[in-house]
């Protein structure tokens, strides 16, 4: 199957590299011309076979595609986004199908959904879950909105779940990105329940080794997870976090949890309090300071590749 792909960020270029290694066709464009520069080079023997093309504009990387065309944004949710969607209206095809990737708000997302129905574009939007492991593991796709355009790209979708992935189509307009935007919201609270646990077990009175303490809640408990085994790995390469400052930024899906929970009175204390904590570290030093922030600033590392802030030198 050929897919064209709109953005190598840290999860776009690693769709590319999973459909890649999977056999199917990828024209890929990026805003950046150096990350497509850079890409002849590392990637060289796929357009050697012609499984990989580079695109330096959008008119063109839509050229290059066979009809149905398939659109795979995975650009910064907003205006990044909101640019590159006007761009497509303009050049695709009744049939195409547009597929928003990022993590764009779910209202977004049913507005986009609802204006390519009269030019006869299908829209998606598709939650995707995994971090730096879903390349080897498998992504978690959330999907929504056409559901002939998801059904016509399972082949896709199926190859990049492989091998302990999923994927599943949750509705029309913005559904499947609600889906993840609540994911994210519970993987805020999860997080922060680690961070929490741990700091108390740091500051405990019997010296306790939190690398074997994590070793063994991974075995046979039931806090056994994914954010645990990225712990286990944080606790690994710097023990104390002695290297490590304890700012922690948010994207923005939390918020957006908190925003709708509120709106239909659901009771979401502990995202909202992860939230808070996450925003306090920003200016706060004692909550800088904490082990919980730290660990919590790792772990999105492990997971995400997201930039730790490291301790300035005296």
């Amino acid at each position: 199957m050929q897919i064209g792909i709109l953005g190598l960020g840290k999860m776009g270029s690693r769709l590319m590299e999973k459909l890649l290694r999977e056999g199917h066709d990828v024209v890929v464009w990026n805003r950046s011309r150096d990350v497509l520069d850079q890409l002849k080079i590392d990637k060289g023997e796929y357009i050697v076979k012609g499984k990989l093309k580079i695109s330096y504009s959008i008119e063109s990387l839509r050229d290059m595609l066979l009809k149905p065309r398939v659109f795979w944004l995975m650009v910064p949710a907003g205006e990044a986004t909101e640019n590159v969607v006007n761009e497509i209206v303009n050049i695709a095809e009744p049939g195409d199908i547009v597929i928003d990737g990022g993590n764009a708000h779910f209202k977004d997302t049913h507005r986009r959904f609802d204006a390519f129905i009269p030019k006869g574009i299908k829209f998606l939007g598709i939650g995707v879950s995994g971090g730096v492991r879903g390349l080897e593991d498998g992504f978690c796709l959330m999907a929504g909105g056409n559901k002939e355009g998801y059904e016509y790209i399972c082949p896709a979708l199926d190859s990049l779940v492989t091998p302990e992935g999923a994927h599943n189509y949750f509705g029309t307009g913005g559904a499947g990105h609600f889906v993840k935007m609540v994911h994210n919201g519970i993987e805020y609270g999860m997080m922060q329940a680690l961070g929490e646990g741990f700091g108390v077990l740091e500051k405990s009175p019997y010296s306790l080794n939190l690398l074997d303490v994590g070793n063994i809640y991974q075995r046979g408990s039931i806090i056994r997870s994914f954010l645990l085994d990225m712990a286990v790995n944080a606790f690994r390469e710097d023990p104390g976090f002695i290297n490590i400052e304890g700012v922690i930024s948010a994207t923005g899906e939390a918020k957006w949890t908190i925003e709708e929970a509120h709106a239909e009175h659901v009771p979401v204390d502990v995202i909202a309090k992860s939230l808070e904590f996450r925003e306090r570290s920003q200016y706060d030093k004692a909550v800088r300071d904490s082990f919980a922030a730290k660990l919590v600033a790792a772990l999105r590392n492990q997971f995400g590749g997201h930039e730790v802030k490291k301790v300035e030198s005296l």
